[in-house]
């Protein structure tokens, strides 16, 4: 059974009620009571989790138990064919990348994988990507691109990895270059983010034609953590970041960040890893199949201006002063 969280408490003291009935003998008026209290679990979860904060919505997209990309790729893909290296230096193990087939057509899958043990952890750098994971995953998607294969991304990241040796291989310019050219791969790309998408370690390998969202994942420029730190000398503030960040999934649907939520199960994708897949696997086939029937200019087109429009945020107009304002316009002279 999943770890429960914090907020999860009144479930807990239904399921130990479950448990001890089940080390009674069972008759039928017992199994009957256990399915109640079932019942009564999978209701109570709902309710819980309709009404999420957004610091417990962080702490269901970090959970243990969450699906990781590789849990998806069994699930979801047939034949996949991992590929490793970036050809320059080494081969990250945050980031996976290979081939498949999704319903039957050929794809490239690439993700970030956390790791669900310790011994995983340490082995997957806990989905902290170094330069030449971004390198590897450019690699794979310039393929893609050559054999004209839809890219499918999952993300779940804390952020790319931020150590000395991280800088000195060009993190910055390996993830500023995965910006550039995904924007001109004539190749469909949906992008979901199933976890935790943090900075520019998400943003550089999540730029498509679709921005998906699972119901309990975030997407922000920083953890928490990291944003109380920085503005209020105190990482114990992550709760009062998380609320300024705006990082949960209906916050960025309604600021045009991503283009749909998937819904999870009750309780969470951690809860029912088939289930979350199914609906995982709807949205994904729905939109593969719309961005196939785009001819590559117009997808193309919609790609930069879907990214080129981010930085708009409602923010029309600059202050010049008192009483004056000015339009601001982007660099081919539309007004945002």
């Amino acid at each position: 059974m999943p770890e429960l969280l914090d907020f999860e408490e009144p479930v807990a003291v239904l399921l130990k009620e479950i448990e001890a009935m089940g080390l009674m003998p069972q008759t039928p008026e017992r199994r009957a009571a256990i399915a109640q209290l079932e019942t009564r679990v999978t209701d109570l979860r709902t309710e819980i989790f309709r009404t999420l904060k957004p610091w417990q919505r962080v702490q269901v997209a970090r959970h243990p138990s969450r699906p990781s990309m590789l849990d998806y790729v069994d699930m979801l893909f047939t034949d996949f064919t991992e590929v490793h290296g970036d050809r320059r230096f080494a081969d990250d193990k945050a980031i996976v990348t290979g081939f498949a087939f999704f319903h039957g057509e050929p794809v490239a899958v690439i993700g970030h994988q956390k790791g669900r043990d310790t011994k995983a952890k340490i082995y997957r750098n806990f989905g902290y990507a170094k330069p030449e994971g971004y390198r590897k995953a450019l690699r794979v998607m310039q393929l893609a691109h050559k054999f004209k294969r839809p890219i499918v991304v999952f993300i779940d990241t804390p952020a790319a990895y931020p150590g000395i040796e991280s800088e000195e291989r060009g993190v910055a310019e390996a993830i500023a270059l995965n910006l550039r050219e995904m924007t001109l791969l004539d190749v469909p790309i949906v992008v979901l983010v199933s976890g935790e998408g943090g900075s520019g370690g998400a943003l550089g390998i999540a730029v498509g034609d679709r921005v998906l969202m699972q119901e309990f994942s975030v997407y922000s420029v920083i953890p928490p953590e990291g944003c109380a730190a920085i503005l209020w000398r105190d990482a114990a503030r992550k709760v009062d970041a998380t609320e300024a960040l705006k990082i949960t999934a209906p916050d960025l649907l309604q600021m045009g960040i991503i283009d749909e939520i998937i819904p999870e199960p009750a309780g969470g994708a951690h809860q029912d890893h088939a289930a979350a897949a199914a609906l995982v696997d709807e949205a994904l086939v729905r939109h593969l199949d719309e961005l196939r029937a785009m001819d590559d200019a117009t997808r193309l087109n919609a790609r930069y201006d879907k990214f080129r429009g981010m930085g708009r945020l409602g923010h029309a107009f600059i202050d010049d002063g008192p009483g004056e304002t000015t339009p601001t316009t982007d660099g081919d002279g539309r007004a945002g």
